[in-house]
């Protein structure tokens, strides 16, 4: 098969097991998420709370050669045909679960020194968000405008938010105004910020895995209606991993909204939610053949591939096969824009040279 040259959109870093311990005073890095395997599940320990959070089985399975090893990594991009990656965190993702001030400012500004010394400042090719407060609104400013200065060029946030902290209240309006100072880009990813195992019947692992989806959609609807994006005409966002399918057909939901319900709105937009939709909203997917179909049918065309690596869901070993049963008979100008060409409007990479694409 001819190599089809991709840059994702979703993708992870692995933090060492013991960032924490060492970035923080022990006060605090006790408190800090730490990982430890029990004896059927990976034990998630987070500032006093238990979390069993999966499998060890299901740990073992997420460990490409490259998992926790930058160099290696490269290799297995190249392998797999993907230039470059816009990697969110991992054990990171749990820091949006801390409620105590100090605690929670901490441990990003780790996060963030850590990303920035070992993975920005190594290569190129990965790029990794910064991690924000979601504690207090005023942390998180200040921390994007370090991470800013600092060169990063995404900022990650939970898709899920504590009851009456939801994305469309006025209490977030610092973030994005400083977001779309610094023109970063807020990365929401799927699967955070909330409870995934909801039920436990027949058909479960499924529910579950649509229910991590569901809180992108909530994200969208609440900063487009709520009027954020609107205010905030140059701030984009992301969803990632949450396939594309669903975004064209909740800007026709939220349309019929907003016309047939026009007495109740508040507030009123200057643009349609699907034109703010089409403007600012982007969603990254791997394999939903669905995602290449609406850019075809629908001309929605903020869509970018992604490979989830490390992750099982994602497409390591596999990658060209999955490339090849999504984009075989699409049009090379859909194909540009989905596999490299959106990422591209969002994120700066270095140029790949002819040499290296033949790898």
């Amino acid at each position: 098969m001819t190599k089809i040259w991709v840059n994702s959109g979703d993708s992870h870093v692995m933090e060492p097991d013991d960032l924490w311990i060492r970035a923080l005073p022990p006060r605090l890095a006790d408190r800090a998420p730490r990982s430890e395997r029990g004896d059927k599940y990976e034990v998630l320990y987070i500032d006093g709370e238990r979390i069993d959070r999966q499998l060890n089985d299901f740990m073992d399975a997420m460990r490409p050669p490259g998992a926790r090893d930058l160099d290696v990594r490269l290799k297995d991009l190249d392998q797999e045909g993907v230039w470059g990656q816009l990697a969110f965190p991992s054990m990171g993702f749990w820091l949006c679960s801390i409620t105590e001030r100090e605690l929670a400012r901490e441990t990003v500004r780790a996060w963030n020194d850590w990303a920035h010394s070992e993975v920005l400042g190594k290569q190129k090719r990965i790029i990794t968000p910064a991690c924000v407060s979601t504690t207090n609104v005023e942390d998180a400013v200040a921390e994007v405008e370090r991470v800013a200065e600092m060169g990063f060029q995404s900022v990650f946030l939970p898709c899920s938010t504590r009851p009456g902290e939801e994305y469309g209240l006025d209490l977030w309006e610092p973030l994005w105004t400083a977001a779309e100072r610094a023109g970063l880009v807020l990365g929401f990813h799927i699967g955070t910020g909330g409870e995934n195992v909801v039920f436990r019947g027949p058909g479960g692992a499924v529910v579950n895995y649509m229910e991590t989806t569901y809180p992108g959609m909530r994200v969208v609807s609440h900063m487009v209606a709520g009027g954020a994006l609107d205010r905030h005409p140059d701030l984009k966002i992301l969803i990632a991993e949450g396939g594309a399918g669903w975004v064209p057909a909740i800007g026709d939901r939220m349309d019929e909204a907003y016309r047939q319900h026009g007495m109740f709105v508040r507030p009123k937009l200057s643009r349609l939610p699907s034109e703010i939709i089409r403007q600012q909203v982007y969603a990254s997917f791997q394999h939903d053949k669905s995602s290449v179909e609406i850019v075809e049918s629908t001309g929605y065309r903020n869509v970018m591939w992604g490979d989830d690596y490390p992750h099982l869901e994602g497409t390591y070993g596999h990658t060209q096969s999955t490339l090849h049963e999504l984009f075989d008979g699409v049009s090379d100008e859909i194909r540009e824009r989905v596999t490299r060409g959106t990422f591209n409007e969002l994120f700066r990479l270095p140029e790949q040279t002819p040499q290296e694409a033949a790898v």
